[in-house]
């Protein structure tokens, strides 16, 4: 069974880093690409970060290009987001999803939240 576990949200202050991580249960992580979303209250869900099954490229919104990196180390079965300089904008919670490159068929994770204090 596939099961995408989200972590490393939590409260911090304006200026500061968090590093999310997915861990990916059910043997699918190295053949899927991988993206991070963020939902804040009353809003739409936004995509953030995609990269390809194999790491080599990662695209981003410009809501958080220069400030976020996204990576995947597949031999663990996990991805990643760094969060660099942290604004309450940035304040909501945070998804990873999983998709099938060839099938279009995906996964999501059940969310952590992050908060940005001024």
């Amino acid at each position: 069974q596939v099961q995408l576990v989200e972590s490393g949200g939590g409260l911090v202050q304006t200026g500061e880093s968090l590093r999310l991580s997915c861990v990916v249960s059910g043997g699918i992580f190295p053949t899927h690409a991988m993206g991070w979303y963020r939902q804040a209250p009353g809003q739409q869900r936004e995509l953030l970060a995609v990269i390809t099954t194999g790491g080599e490229d990662g695209r981003y919104a410009d809501s958080v290009k220069g400030r976020f990196k996204i990576s995947r180390d597949n031999a663990k079965h996990t991805g990643y987001l760094q969060m660099n300089n942290l604004t309450p904008e940035d304040t909501a919670v945070y998804y990873c999803k999983l998709e099938n490159p060839r099938s279009g068929v995906s996964y999501w994770g059940q969310g952590t939240q992050v908060t940005v204090s001024s």
